[in-house]
């Protein structure tokens, strides 16, 4: 009977553990993705995060004409793109070391569940907002990610590109894509203060829906293409933003928060504490069996 109740005591202990864990979890991850709003009032921050925004401009009619470079240096227009298809466009820039990949990523591992074919269905449109960068650098994430979906043959779908930083502002203006560039210690232009959507434009060029964070839901994904492609405006989402910076206040100097790590040891600490409990249960009732 002593056994039974420690055992009993013990599992309420885990109990109570996993549940302080769950509550705490989602205020870790919103340190992380919004550490600026959370460490006060240091230097210009606050400012400086007020103007990272996502604001949903559904139904407006993107700047067509705006020229840009695709990854084969070819000089292009944005309308190259649009007349007969919808879009997934997503705003980046290719030497993000964090958030950019991650979102890329959500993309490619959703639209290998959509049963839709770049090229023949939708284009993926991807556009760096650093006019600092080329065709060259371009053309080798587009083979990075076309080699993540797995379907070479799609890869006329997918355009990755570069230009002058008079279309990146009229295109992120018409997106509502609100960034800040960032400077290193050097002065030199260091990272970019940014947050992550992509958007579903239907084939005249217009906004139609908005897709927040890094992960995509295919079904959603799917839905999204079909209704665009028949110029359907979809409705607002949610505006929760994840941002790909943060300000470390005690060296005075930008630095990345990576998220992930905070979500494998919050789902290890679950694992080992359902584990746990499980055991627990299972010595309790082999007792109970015995008296």
């Amino acid at each position: 009977m002593k056994q039974r109740g420690k055992i009993r005591g013990l599992i309420l202990v885990c109990g109570v553990a996993l549940a302080a864990l769950c509550v705490t979890l989602p205020g870790l991850a919103q340190v992380s993705s919004i550490g600026e709003k959370q460490m006060g009032p240091v230097n210009d921050k606050p400012s400086l995060l007020s103007k990272v925004t996502i604001d949903q401009h559904l139904n407006q009619q993107l700047p067509l004409n705006l020229p840009f470079v695709d990854e084969a240096g070819k000089a292009v227009t944005l309308g190259s793109y649009f007349g007969k298809k919808p879009a997934i466009l997503a705003l980046v820039y290719y030497n993000c070391p964090m958030l950019c990949s991650e979102e890329m990523q959500g993309v490619t591992s959703a639209l290998r569940m959509v049963h839709l074919t770049p090229g023949r269905d939708f284009n993926v449109i991807v556009v760096s907002i650093d006019p600092t960068e080329g065709p060259a650098l371009a053309e080798s994430k587009k083979e990075f990610y076309l080699k993540q979906y797995g379907k070479p043959e799609t890869a006329d779908g997918w355009h990755f590109l570069t230009g002058p930083q008079s279309s990146i502002d009229a295109l992120t203006q018409a997106v509502g894509f609100g960034y800040v560039k960032i400077k290193g210690p050097d002065g030199k232009l260091d990272q970019f203060a940014h947050a992550s959507a992509i958007q579903i434009v239907t084939p005249e060029g217009k906004i139609a829906q908005y897709y927040m964070g890094v992960e995509y839901s295919p079904k959603d994904m799917l839905l999204g293409l079909m209704e665009a492609s028949s110029n359907k405006i979809g409705s607002p989402v949610q505006n929760i933003l994840t941002y790909c910076y943060h300000y470390d206040p005690t060296t005075n100097t930008h630095s990345l928060i990576v998220a992930r790590i905070v979500q494998i040891a919050g789902a290890i600490t679950v694992l080992l504490l359902g584990g746990f409990m499980l055991l627990g249960f299972k010595k309790d009732i082999g007792s109970s069996k015995k008296v």
